[in-house]
Formats: structure tokens, sequence, C-alpha cells
């Protein structure tokens, strides 16, 4: 995370000087200005940030979205519900591990992709929203707070990622091993939730960066997959389905496949580039043995002739 975001959270959480937190963290005030202009912070600084400002368990980009320390841990409990809420409904025959991985990455990652939308978050916890925090909510509270704009769009954003992951994990992912698109690999990875998140309804009033977001998004996108999937033919590796779906289908399309792929509905099938080229390869072996076999037989040019016509159907 930033080393600004450190600098901002521990000067309003300890309400002092740039001067008197560089004598607390035992360096020199430049040592601050250059954080703030998010020059390399080491692990170790990390940590005394960490125990300054008591902010273990969110990143402080996190913290300053939310508005505070008690905000970001009121948010971060929601967002993990909904997560667990979203997963259990996930109906693809895969585990959405985005969901379900360190609570610190998913918290942060959620409001990164509202804040990249346009998403204004609120500098305080909705009170609303507190009911479905207590564990004696029920099903009328739950219902009317899942109503919450905030908590509607994140799990309909959940809800696209268990899709979209899960057509990543069946058709796409088993092509990212090579070395040559490794790095590629682990981009497509990383940014899943920013794709499912192009694939929700949401007005542009509420999210009004929406449009350049989702355009910028599927740019990205589709220069990584050209990548795999060029890597993939170079190799020889099968593709199993159109990864470009990843980009142009909507998230239940994509649900729909990942499923058929987990019962072995697709077990045999091919992506069309595979056997072409497998035709390309078998013609160009084709015409390098080809002449010697003809020498080797004595045959001649005239008993090579043929009619061209005979070989298009319905002649």
């Amino acid at each position: 995370m930033s080393a600004s975001a450190w600098v901002k959270v521990a000067l309003e959480r300890l309400n002092c000087s740039q001067k008197e937190l560089a004598m607390r963290l035992g360096v020199s005030p430049s040592q601050i200005t250059k954080w703030k202009a998010d020059e390399y912070m080491s692990l170790e600084m990390e940590m005394k940030f960490e125990e300054l400002t008591g902010i273990t368990d969110q990143f402080p980009d996190f913290v300053l979205l939310a508005g505070s320390k008690t905000s970001s841990e009121k948010w971060a409990r929601l967002i993990l519900f909904l997560a667990d809420f979203a997963a259990e409904q996930a109906e693809t025959g895969y585990d959405t591990w985005p969901l379900q991985e360190e609570p610190k990455l998913l918290c942060w990652n959620t409001f990164h992709t509202l804040s990249q939308m346009g998403v204004s978050i609120p500098g305080k916890f909705p009170e609303e929203l507190v009911r479905i925090l207590d564990e004696d909510c029920n099903d009328g509270d739950f219902e009317t707070s899942i109503e919450n704009f905030f908590a509607s769009i994140i799990l309909k954003i959940f809800k696209s990622l268990n899709d979209v992951y899960a057509f990543y994990a069946a058709y796409v992912a088993e092509l990212t091993d090579d070395d040559e698109v490794l790095e590629t690999g682990l981009e497509i990875e990383a940014c899943l939730m920013s794709l499912a998140a192009t694939k929700i309804e949401v007005s542009t009033d509420a999210a009004p960066k929406f449009r350049n977001f989702t355009r910028d998004v599927r740019k990205d996108y589709e220069r990584w997959l050209r990548q795999v999937q060029e890597a993939a033919l170079s190799s020889g590796k099968p593709i199993r389905a159109e990864i470009m779906d990843l980009i142009d289908e909507d998230h239940g399309s994509l649900g729909f496949d990942a499923e058929a792929e987990s019962l072995g509905v697709n077990k045999n099938r091919l992506h069309p580039d595979i056997y072409m080229n497998e035709l390309l390869v078998g013609m160009r072996a084709i015409h390098q043995v080809l002449p010697a076999i003809i020498k080797k037989l004595d045959i001649s040019e005239h008993e090579l002739a043929f009619d061209r016509t005979q070989l298009v159907r319905g002649h």
C-alpha cells in the first residue's frame, strides 16, 4: 500500500505535526516528506506505523476511504459478511477464492473498485447498515439493509465475481502457466473484481466514472487475453473456450459455461483456433515430406494432375 496513506493516517490519528511524527519514528522530517510523495517504505517501517496508529487489520488506504478507523472496522465487517453470503450462493461448481482471500486485501480491493467507478463512499458508516452487523439480525432487517445502495452494489459485484472467477478458473488459468505469460496471468487474476464490476447494472449518477472505468478495464483485458491466446496457440496448448467471452459475455453466461465445465459437459470441446492450428501444422508437414515421397515413388507431374473442382463440395 502507499506510503503517503500511512503518513496521512498517522498524522490524523496522532493529531501531531510532521516533525513530531518524524521524531516518534526516529527519522528525519525530510523522510516524512519523501513518504508523502509515495517514496518506497520498508516493511519494518510499515510495522512501526501499524504500532503507532493501532491499524493492523486494514490497509491505510482503506481506512482513509472509510473516513476513520472506527468506520473502516464496520465497513470491513459488512464486506466480509457480504462476501460470505455471495460465495455461499455460487452455483458454478468453483469456489470463488477472491471472496475468501486475505480480509485486508478483499476490503481494499472492494473499496478501490468502487472508487474507480466513481462511487462516493460516505465518511461515516451508514446507520441503516448497522443492523446487518448484529448477530441477532432477523430476515426483515437483513432485507431492509440489503436494499441500501452500498450493500446492494457490493453484493452485485461479488455475485458477478462468482461467475467471472469461475470462467477464469475453468478456461483461462490453465493457459497462464508458461513463463511467457506468467506475469500477464497474475494481472488477469488480480483485476477480476474490476472486470466483474463492469458487468453489473448501476446508474451513472451513482457511479459517474463507470463508463470510463468499464472502457479501461475491457481494454486491459483485451490486451492480456490476446497475449495468453497467442502464447497458447504458439505452444500448442488446447484452448477449450473462447476466452474473449470473459470480456464480452454477461456474468450469468460465464457462470453457466463454467458450471458446464465443472460437470464435464465440455470435456472434449476445443476452440476453433486449435483445430485450425492443427490443420496448418499437418499441411506444413505434408508439404515438407511430399516431394521426397513423390521422388521415391517416381511419380510424374502428369500422374499428379487432378481436377480441382472435384475437391469442392457439391460437384
